[in-house]
């Protein structure tokens, strides 16, 4: 049995292979069903964000488990193994977790010590349980990675700042209102976003990030647009008295007049297509009074808006690439804490591989205790029912002498096994206990 993960992530990657092959949520559950269907696969969890999708899983067969995994990821997006080839990453066992540990930490984002990777790393984990596609040993390893997202967090200041992609896009947005884009985004600076009028199109995690960002900026109103008025409605509720007196929830279906008053407009609604087509923004263009210009930030991926618009007269189109730019020279500060950050994962690390191996010797040894117990059950009941000359008493304590023989036979391997637990001795000597008594 190993545990692999297979996936693409935002190093080098273009924006539109993110696209293709991320998974979004409404395609979660088929998605994992698909997974789950594979013989050699015993668990899965997907992990699909904006800047990655890695599918993490337990395999019978290693190399068989990769494949599957490399094909599973060409399905969704449409395309074949070969053209993912050069941006497909591939790590095994003990590596699996120090790279999971990494990702919940932080670590490997566009946004140094980001925020929202570790719920999405929680969420993609209680969305496979809820799948029935994780089990006991994906469990463990994403519990683990989420109190090591946790303990960083809170140990460092890595975390400090523009902490997620969401404020980040806020930052990046009023520097191009200040500045066309030529300040830096850790700073807000007069002149940004403060009396523009701002639409924030989905009410998810994101979404509700820049309507929490945008407290610090002073814009003159905010309309949270979702499929779900009730979620727009709660992302307004969770505001400040005096920005939430300028909020207002409107459904998706209004999006249309929305963008005709807009200054800026935030996407992140997970779709599998764009939901604002370059038609939609070219006629809100021609209905803006004296030609406004019109911001557009899209946090989506897949994108949420047709690229092309960017060719429309007036529109500003950023996206996640624009944001992945804009937001590096701003984290230099942050570097300091990363060695720490990296020490507490390695820790994590291997806290997390001696208690798998322990995990790994207790079916072993309970194995071990069960078998001398039948062993010894089935020989005294032999012995009792040829001999009529004790009586219950006399058997009873027979029976506790027996027992108390079997566990001193036993205490000293399972003490020595425990005590090899995490070590290439501890494997060998599982190993050997699983051959002499055939476990």
């Amino acid at each position: 049995m190993s545990v692999i993960v297979v996936g693409i992530e935002q190093r080098e990657v273009p924006l539109h292979l993110l696209e293709q092959v991320a998974v979004t949520e409404s395609a979660l559950p088929k998605a994992l069903a698909t997974l789950r269907d594979h013989s050699n696969l015993s668990e899965a969890v997907i992990v699909s964000t904006c800047l990655r999708t890695e599918v993490y899983a337990v395999v019978e067969r290693f190399h068989d488990g990769v494949a599957e995994l490399q094909e599973f990821l060409a399905l969704m997006g449409g395309t074949t193994v070969d053209a993912l080839t050069d941006y497909l990453t591939i790590r095994f066992d003990d590596d699996v977790a120090d790279h999971l540990f990494t990702v919940a930490s932080g670590l490997d984002s566009a946004v140094l010590g980001e925020s929202e990777v570790l719920g999405q790393v929680r969420r993609a984990w209680e969305k496979a349980q809820r799948e029935r596609a994780s089990g006991p040993v994906l469990g463990a390893l994403f519990r683990h990675a989420v109190e090591t997202g946790k303990r960083v967090r809170s140990e460092t200041a890595i975390a400090r700042g523009i902490t997620s992609l969401s404020h980040g896009a806020v930052a990046l947005a009023a520097s191009h209102l200040r500045d066309g884009g030529a300040g830096p985004v850790g700073l807000a600076g007069p002149g940004g976003l403060a009396g523009s009028r701002v639409l924030v199109v989905g009410a998810g995690e994101m979404g509700d990030g820049v309507a929490q960002a945008l407290v610090a900026h002073g814009p003159a109103a905010i309309v949270v647009a979702n499929r779900t008025p009730t979620r727009a409605d709660a992302v307004i509720a969770g505001l400040p008295d005096g920005l939430a007196a300028v909020a207002r929830s409107v459904p998706l279906e209004d999006l249309v007049g929305e963008l005709d008053v807009a200054d800026v407009v935030f996407t992140s609604v997970s779709s599998a297509r764009p939901i604002v087509e370059r038609s939609l923004l070219e006629a809100a263009m021609g209905r803006r009074a004296a030609g406004g210009p019109l911001l557009v930030v899209d946090l989506g991926v897949p994108r949420n808006v047709e690229p092309s618009a960017s060719e429309i007269a007036g529109v500003t189109l950023l996206d996640m690439d624009a944001l992945r730019a804009a937001v590096e020279g701003v984290l230099s500060g942050r570097q300091g804490e990363v060695a720490q950050a990296r020490e507490i994962v390695s820790d994590e690390v291997e806290r997390y591989r001696a208690a798998s191996r322990a995990r790994g010797a207790a079916p072993v040894v309970s194995a071990l205790r069960g078998q001398a117990e039948l062993a010894r059950r089935a020989e005294f009941d032999r012995q009792r029912a040829k001999r009529s000359d004790l009586t219950d008493e006399q058997w009873e304590q027979v029976d506790a002498v027996t027992r108390a023989m079997v566990a001193k036979l036993l205490h000293q391997p399972t003490m020595t096994l425990k005590d090899a637990v995490g070590t290439p001795r501890g494997e060998r000597l599982i190993e050997s206990l699983r051959t002499l008594f055939d476990l």
